[in-house]
């Protein structure tokens, strides 16, 4: 690289000038030429302290990773005959994952001779959807796994 854009350790533009020049300039005032943004023309390069810019990196990128929200998979498991208070209170838990903004897998498992009547299962798969449709919308539509039928729920967007 013939010449780079230089900026000063006060932020000042210095112009263009050349790599070795810039490296010079650096070891004068006892700091280090960084090159900031290589896909410019020229380059532009800063002199500046290096350990303290890849400190202050890191800590910039530790301070975005504790912001951001991990997207957790919530599983809720039913039967197919489920009682009416039993089937509260698994929603109840269903509802309170898609408000935490989790995705819930319902899984509905069928033992015996439960599989010969997997209608059953599909329309309680089909009322969870319903009661659910305001705060989650539905990512997988229900498909049979086996002897589970399985349906995947997003929570919804604001």
């Amino acid at each position: 690289m013939p010449e780079v854009r230089l900026i000063d350790q006060d932020g000042e533009n210095v112009g263009v000038v050349t790599p070795e020049t810039g490296v010079e300039m650096a070891e004068e005032v006892g700091l280090d030429l960084v090159e900031i943004s290589p896909g410019a023309s020229p380059p532009v390069c800063k002199i500046m302290d290096l350990g303290k810019f890849k400190y202050e990196q890191q800590k910039k990128a530790a301070e975005a990773k504790k912001k951001q929200k991990t997207i957790e998979i919530k599983e809720v498991k039913f039967r197919p005959n489920i009682d009416t208070h039993d089937y509260d209170v698994k929603m109840r838990s269903v509802t309170k994952f898609l408000g935490e903004g989790d995705k819930v897998k319902v899984t509905l498992r069928f033992r015996g001779r439960e599989m010969a009547h997997q209608e059953l299962g599909r329309d309680l798969l089909q009322k969870i959807a319903g009661e659910i449709e305001e705060i989650g919308k539905i990512e997988a539509m229900p498909k049979m796994e086996g002897r589970q039928m399985i349906m995947v729920v997003a929570p919804q967007r604001p």
